[in-house]
């Protein structure tokens, strides 16, 4: 694999993808940032949804950590013992970001379905309590997952240019890393079935109210929730279709030199889209709690009234 991984410039020309990155993370930490102060200033009793937000809040955190790290290997002018570090640790981040993001948005869009629907029979699963149960082990599953990747030994090898993370795996780093894979996209097809099946009985359920006095309001809810569930497949089907056969070639199962470049260039390109989800789930935030949108419309009111304020007596003291 190391020979082959020599001869054939996998891994070079990265250009401009670490650009791309690097204009998410900026928009990424300014809307998170602000999110984070928004939920921090609402001190009143979380609802179910409001802990899943909170905690998709929580791992965006964690790519933004990661992404600095990214963009300078990709950029070519990270130390080695840096370059180490991103296929150990911050790689890992970026997918248990990705992973715990599709999981808490199912949960959004379960909650938000049983909301509408009041769903009685069922209503123990939207209590708080639940809700922080289900978000420990959702935690500790991903984690469990996604860690043994850190902190199986690598093996040493000699510094160079073109050279991929799997390239420093083991046997069994190697095969860890194809199980994980697997699991993975488990994981995503099982969750965003979830996804899909639950917007699409919340928009059948509003579809049916559209005829009553509140249909402005409901026309407003279904295009927020087809605009999320576009979001959502633009962002997470196409590194999925992508992932099998680049996994494949990084373990030679695919040799050839032209297609392993054409399916790394296309891991970078969806995987950019996968982690564009930074860049929009404060408007998420905005759009499907409440607590989160009555803090921000309070903030932007009062700023706006005291300006107001300053700018009446401003007047009067010209007069």
């Amino acid at each position: 694999m190391t020979n082959s991984s020599f001869f054939c410039p996998v891994y070079s020309n990265l250009e401009p993808f670490p650009y791309f990155f690097y204009l998410i993370f900026l928009v990424g930490i300014i809307g998170s940032c602000f999110a984070a102060w928004a939920f921090k200033k609402n001190t009143t009793n979380h609802k179910c949804i409001s802990i899943y937000l909170i905690n998709l809040l929580t791992v965006d955190f964690l790519l933004t950590l990661a992404l600095p790290v990214k963009i300078t290997v990709d950029l070519g002018v990270a130390p080695w013992k840096l370059r180490i570090f991103h296929c150990q640790v911050t790689a890992c981040l970026i997918y248990i970001n990705m992973y715990l993001s599709i999981i808490f948005l199912a949960f959004v869009s379960i909650d938000r379905y049983l909301q509408l629907t009041h769903s009685y029979k069922i209503y123990r699963i939207q209590e708080p309590g639940f809700a922080k149960m289900i978000s420990t082990v959702v935690w500790l599953m991903v984690l469990l997952l996604m860690v043994p990747n850190m902190v199986i030994p690598i093996r040493d090898i000699e510094e160079k240019l073109n050279v991929g993370c799997m390239e420093f795996k083991r046997e069994f780093g190697r095969n860890w890393h194809l199980l994980t894979n697997f699991i993975s996209l488990a994981i995503f097809l099982n969750f965003s079935g979830i996804i899909l099946i639950s917007n699409f009985l919340v928009i059948r359920q509003l579809y049916r109210n559209k005829d009553n006095e509140n249909y402005p309001n409901v026309k407003r809810a279904l295009t927020n929730i087809l605009l999320v569930t576009t979001a959502y497949i633009i962002c997470f089907v196409p590194y999925h279709i992508v992932r099998i056969p680049y996994t494949l070639s990084q373990t030679e199962v695919i040799s050839d030199c032209a297609t392993r470049i054409s399916l790394f260039k296309a891991k970078e390109a969806t995987l950019l889209l996968a982690v564009s989800n930074l860049c929009f789930d404060p408007i998420l935030y905005y759009h499907l709690s409440q607590a989160f949108r009555l803090t921000v419309t309070e903030t932007f009111a009062s700023h706006k009234e005291m300006k107001t304020k300053d700018e009446k007596s401003s007047c009067e003291n010209n007069a």
